[in-house]
C-alpha cells in the first residue's frame, strides 16, 4: 500500500508515492532520487544518513517519512549554494576537500549537515563543540582529526577570516 506525500526538500517540492512503512530516507534516496544521505546501520546508530528537518539535523533511517511533511528537508545536495550561491560548495565542503577529511566518503554527507547545522548555531565552535556537535556521526576511516579541523577551517572561511589551505 503506498500514499502520496509532499515533500519540500532542498527548496523543491516534490510529490511521491510511497509505502506506508516507509523512512524519510528511504523516501528521500528512492522516491526523490537524492542519493547523497547514506543507508548506513538503518537503526539511527552511525549518522550517515542525517539531513535536517527545519533546520535540525535528523536520522532520516529511524524518520518515518510523514514526520517530513510540511517541513522544509535539506540533505547534503542542497548544502551547496546554501551560503556561497548556486551551484558553489559550501565551506564545509571546499574544507573537507582541503583537508583530506573525507576517506571512503559513506559517513561524509551525515557529517557535513552535523557540522554545518553547528556553524549555523555557533560561528567559532570550540572543538569540544565540534566534537560533541559530530559524536552522533561514525566515521570507519578517519581519525577524526582531519574532519575536526576541516570544521575548525570552514567556521573560519564563514567568519571571513583568512585561511591557509
Amino acid at each position: 500500500m503506498k500514499d502520496l506525500v509532499t515533500l519540500h526538500v532542498n527548496g523543491d517540492t516534490h510529490q511521491v508515492a510511497v509505502p506506508t512503512h516507509w523512512t524519510l530516507l528511504e523516501s528521500l534516496r528512492y522516491s526523490v532520487g537524492l542519493t547523497g544521505s547514506k543507508q548506513g546501520c538503518d537503526k539511527g546508530d552511525c549518522g550517515a544518513c542525517t539531513v535536517w528537518l527545519n533546520g535540525i539535523p535528523t536520522l532520516s533511517c529511524i524518520t518515518p517519512v510523514y514526520e517530513a511533511v510540511d517541513k522544509q528537508v535539506t540533505t547534503v545536495e542542497g548544502l551547496a549554494g546554501m551560503r556561497t550561491g548556486p551551484g558553489v560548495p559550501h565551506p564545509l565542503q571546499d574544507a573537507f576537500d582541503v583537508c583530506g577529511a573525507a576517506q571512503c566518503g559513506f559517513c561524509t554527507p551525515g557529517i557535513l549537515m552535523s557540522a554545518a547545522a553547528l556553524l549555523e548555531e555557533n560561528a567559532a565552535p570550540s572543538r569540544d563543540e565540534i566534537k560533541d556537535a559530530l559524536s552522533g556521526n561514525l566515521c570507519r576511516c578517519t581519525g577524526y582529526t582531519k574532519i575536526l579541523d576541516a570544521v575548525e577551517m570552514a567556521a573560519r572561511t564563514l567568519r571571513g577570516e583568512e585561511v591557509a589551505a
